[in-house]
């Protein structure tokens, strides 16, 4: 008989993968680390039960994690990953040739050792670039004693569970939004709002206690399950999200980036939400509204 994964994220929903073969497996002093293989999405990470990402359908997250903001912004210079041990976002972000500095805090080594001998294809040598500067440590407790600034902060956390609970407080965006540029963006992944609506609506909520200007973008990654998935945009400088299909599609030209997902018309589409996910936000400002 076939052994089976089964994701323990939800109470209420489950998927259960097959195993083909496991890869890894091992107790890390923060959580329980496995990969495995299976034939429709190759190698599967999950942590504490939950799976983190696939081969087959990773560059879906990571591209829209990393792209949305970094060609929005245009040219930042200094780029912030909190988490994202397994490579994928850092991959994603090295290609930009404005970058001079990326900064990767990733609190269980274990996860980037793994990664790099059983998942190289996420990091892609990344981590071998000369502009990163690898930080293994608590990221929350990194954006509250550094005074470096940043053009962009991307939050590759895990869900808001055990560890990284930290990562989806009032705090923690109050002290990215201190070590973000003028012009700069923090972007978070905020789950699947169709089966995590709480995760979303504490988001936007303390998003917004936080920054001027906040939004909701969106991407179907199939492995995370219930529909589409939620990154939360934050930013203090409204001008940004205003950019045009035009002036993206030059940008995007001039990055020369070799994408599988992203593209300019993707760009601005993600941030057309469904009018129920509209409604679940309206509703709740409406009976939380800011002071």
């Amino acid at each position: 008989m076939s052994e089976w994964f089964t994701e323990t994220l939800h109470a209420d929903l489950g998927q259960r993968i097959r195993i083909d073969e496991v890869i890894y497996k091992h107790i890390t002093p923060f959580q329980s680390l496995l990969i495995f293989k299976n034939k429709l999405l190759g190698k599967v990470l999950s942590l504490d039960g939950i799976v983190q990402t696939t081969e087959a359908d990773e560059f879906i997250y990571h591209e829209m994690l990393c792209h949305v903001a970094m060609l929005t912004h245009h040219r930042p210079k200094r780029v912030l990953v909190i988490g994202g041990g397994d490579g994928g976002t850092l991959r994603e972000v090295v290609k930009h040739r404005s970058v001079e500095k990326v900064i990767l805090v990733e609190l269980d080594s274990n996860v980037i050792e793994a990664c790099q001998k059983h998942l190289p294809a996420l990091s892609a040598g990344a981590f071998e670039d000369p502009r990163l500067e690898l930080i293994i440590g608590d990221g929350y407790d990194y954006v509250v004693s550094t005074d470096h600034t940043h053009d962009i902060i991307i939050v590759d956390s895990p869900d808001p569970v055990g560890p990284a609970t930290k990562l989806f407080s009032s705090q923690f965006y109050q002290n990215c939004r201190r070590i973000l540029s003028k012009t700069g963006v923090l972007v978070t992944q905020n789950g699947v709002p169709f089966v995590q609506r709480a995760e979303l609506l504490n988001g936007a909520k303390l998003l917004s206690e936080n920054f001027h200007d906040v939004a909701f973008y969106l991407a179907p990654v199939p492995t995370y399950q219930g529909g589409a998935m939620a990154f939360g945009w934050a930013s203090n400088f409204p001008e940004l999200r205003e950019i045009s299909l035009d002036e993206l599609e030059q940008r995007f030209a001039r990055a020369a980036l070799a994408t599988s997902y992203y593209d300019p018309a993707i760009h601005l589409s993600c941030f057309t939400t469904p009018k129920w996910i509209s409604n679940v936000l309206y509703n709740s400002e409406l009976q939380n509204p800011n002071p």
